[in-house]
Parts: C-alpha cells; sequence; structure tokens
C-alpha cells in the first residue's frame, strides 16, 4: 500500500487510540500498536504517545508533527504483514539519515503488530471508568500483557470539562472546548443556548429550570469546572455542590470584587473557608477581557495550565 492511499486521524487521548484499537480487533482485522519509547530533545509528542495503525492504511493517533508520521504508517503495515515486533528509532543515531527531525533529537518507538485485546480492554475499561491505566512495554515484544515492565506508561483519564451559563461566552467556551478534545458537559438555564451547543456532540446537555438547580453531572479529581454566568445569581448552588467534589480547577467569571463577595456567600451558606479558597476568580490567565473569543482562550488556558499531568 502507497503513502497517498493511507490516512491519518490525529486523535491524541489514549482513550480513543485504544478504543479504535479493540475495535478493530474485535471485528477481526488486523492492525499494529505504537508507542514512543523515549524521547531526545524536542518532540511534537510526549514520552508513551499511542497510535493505532489499521492493515486498511488508517493511523489513528500519531507520534511527530507530520515529519515521520507517514514512515511509521509504513512501518506498521510492514510489521502487520510480516508479524514481527519493530522497534525504531528516528532522528539522532537512526539509520534513516533521509528522515530528519526538524526539532532536533530523537525518538525510539515500538510497533506491535498483534497487541492483546485483553491488555488493551482492560486499559480502555480504566480510562472509560475514569481511573488510571497502565501499560507496559518492551522494545523486543512490544505490549506486554503485565502492567509491568522495562517501559511502563501511565495513562491518565479524557479531562472532563463542565460548563454552566448563558449567552455568547457559553457558546463560544463550548465550541472551542468541543475542539480541544475535552470530555465536554453543558448546563444552562436557555434552551436557545443547549440547542446551538447540542450539536458539538457534548457527552451530557442539562436544563437548569432554576436558579437552585443542582448539576446531575458527574464531577471528579479529573473534571474542570467553569460557570459562565453575568447573573451570580445563578453560581451559588452549583458552586456550593461542585466545590465539595474536588474538581481540580472549579473557577468562575467575574470581577476581583464580584469574586470576593461569591466567596463572603459561600461561606455564610456554610461552605469551608479551605473549600473556599481553591474556587479560581476572576478566571482566565488574562484579566479584563471584553470579547467572548478572548474570555474562552484565556479561561480554557487556566484550566489547561492546572491539568492532571
Amino acid at each position: 500500500m502507497s503513502v497517498t492511499e493511507s490516512s491519518i486521524n490525529y486523535a491524541e487521548h489514549a482513550v480513543d487510540i485504544l478504543a479504535a484499537a479493540v475495535a478493530l480487533i474485535k471485528d477481526g482485522q488486523r492492525c499494529a500498536l505504537v508507542a514512543s519509547l523515549s524521547i531526545e530533545g524536542g518532540a511534537a509528542r510526549e514520552v508513551g504517545s499511542l497510535a493505532v495503525i489499521a492493515q486498511s492504511g488508517v493511523m489513528t493517533g500519531y507520534l511527530s508533527n507530520g515529519c515521520i508520521d507517514r514512515d511509521i504508517m509504513l512501518q506498521g503495515l510492514d510489521a502487520i504483514e510480516t508479524g514481527q515486533v519493530k522497534s525504531i528509532r528516528y532522528g539522532t543515531g537512526s539509520p534513516f539519515i533521509d528522515l530528519v527531525l526538524p526539532c532536533g533529537g530523537a525518538l525510539e518507538l515500538v510497533i506491535d503488530p498483534e497487541p492483546h485485546l485483553a491488555t488493551l480492554q482492560r486499559a480502555l475499561d480504566s480510562l472509560v471508568a475514569r481511573r488510571i491505566a497502565k501499560l507496559a512495554f518492551s522494545p523486543i515484544e512490544g505490549l506486554l500483557a503485565s502492567e509491568e515492565g522495562p517501559t511502563c506508561f501511565r495513562y491518565y483519564p479524557k479531562v472532563a470539562l463542565v460548563l454552566a451559563g448563558r449567552g455568547a461566552i457559553l457558546r463560544t467556551t463550548a465550541k472551542l472546548a468541543a475542539q480541544m478534545d475535552f470530555d465536554l458537559h453543558i448546563a444552562s438555564p436557555e434552551d436557545s443556548d443547549l440547542d446551538d451547543i447540542a450539536a458539538l456532540g457534548p457527552k451530557s446537555i442539562q436544563p437548569m429550570p432554576r436558579s437552585d438547580a443542582n448539576l446531575d453531572i458527574p464531577i471528579d479529581q479529573y473534571t474542570a469546572v467553569l460557570l459562565l454566568f453575568h447573573d451570580h445569581d445563578w453560581e451559588l448552588n452549583l458552586l456550593m455542590t461542585a466545590a465539595k467534589l474536588r474538581p481540580f480547577f472549579l473557577g468562575a467569571m467575574g470581577s476581583r470584587k464580584t469574586h470576593q463577595i461569591r466567596l463572603e456567600r459561600l461561606r455564610e451558606n456554610g461552605l469551608a473557608t479551605d473549600i473556599c479558597e481553591t474556587i479560581h476568580g476572576p478566571i482566565g490567565l488574562v484579566p479584563s477581557l471584553r470579547s467572548a473569543s478572548q474570555i474562552a482562550i484565556s479561561a480554557l488556558a487556566e484550566v489547561i495550565s492546572k491539568m492532571p499531568r
């Protein structure tokens, strides 16, 4: 198969790549799992990044910013054909002198043409259940059945983002967040906002008929919650509920003065001071913005800066 006949689906998170691999194997299709084992110098992707190459020529995931992914795909198709695990080095010290990494350094990866379904399924089930997954690799054997090995990586659940609000800032933040591959959950008192955002395919959509409504959305340590209301009467109950569940990020829109008033109301309603101190406000890395798109970018950038690593 030629490179021009193949295609790349630029998925990033392990849960999506594992889901693709499991689906292929269960469908009776052969595929190769690729994992980056080590990185020297700069790199477009972090160590432990995954990709799966289907015998049809479709690769889900990527290991570079386009400079070597097509060759990785061909190497994967060759591994499927021969049934042999491949250990490959690109960049400094590589035998492929015609494939240069523009960022310098080197990338070592392993290609397993027969990844063990039960091992993939176990890791996928963990991530879907919002638990950390582990995968171990050997440059000689590829994916190992055990969670322990020469090179073992931890994969965190995909970050869930809960957006509650109304109007332009809610819609704009939701659209940007959908492009950033969060597990998106939306709550709003405005049906028109919910209808607009529904086209993005969020994990859940919750109408809020009253300002004292609770969020019927799971929140855990891999969840960020952003409240995007100009009418801050909608915030109190949501903050009281969400703060006690300890998301890794909880923030609300408004000025510094508004935030101080917000915290005073929360304390008056019985929220412990130490929990109040975990609430961010005003949200965003850049203060005093006035456009929905800039507020959305600034707020999501702050969320990313606090993400579990």
